[in-house]
């Protein structure tokens, strides 16, 4: 199947694409901020650069679009009809790069919460994920005696 705009305007489409400060990623920011989380953005020196890092809890938050980064199930995740391979190929260098870097973080001491783009479309379901997710990490480090 052809595409149906011009390679040129593909690779302006797909150049607007940010990697960062994205509309889900700034929604879970405000979320944490209110809930007053204090926490770093991107740190180079962890792996993936996560989108969240909270240092008190040894916690990092991955924001992931449904799409590039494959969310089972979600209607945001689907492949375009063309080029298939390729989009095949790209998804699943995607996928096993965030396998490894969550792989490393967990391996250095670090908790780790991916945040799907679609979860962030009902604020009243965010904020119960985030809720739990961290309450669970409190219990562990009150365990810890951290």
């Amino acid at each position: 199947m052809v595409d149906i705009i011009s390679e040129e305007r593909r690779s302006w489409n797909m150049s607007r694409i940010r990697g960062k400060d994205t509309k889900p990623e700034i929604i879970v920011r405000s979320m944490l901020h209110g809930m007053g989380y204090r926490f770093r953005l991107h740190r180079k020196d962890l792996p993936g650069k996560p989108d969240i890092v909270l240092p008190k809890y040894n916690t990092v938050i991955f924001v992931h679009g449904c799409f590039w980064h494959r969310h089972k199930g979600c209607k945001y995740a689907y492949t375009p009809k063309s080029r298939i391979d390729f989009w095949n190929s790209k998804f699943d260098e995607t996928v096993a790069r965030d396998k490894r870097n969550r792989k490393q973080l967990e391996a250095n001491g670090w908790n780790v919460k991916i945040i799907w783009e679609c979860e962030t479309k009902d604020t009243n379901r965010l904020r119960n994920i985030i809720n739990k997710f961290l309450q669970e990490i409190n219990s562990i480090l009150s365990l810890s005696g951290d």
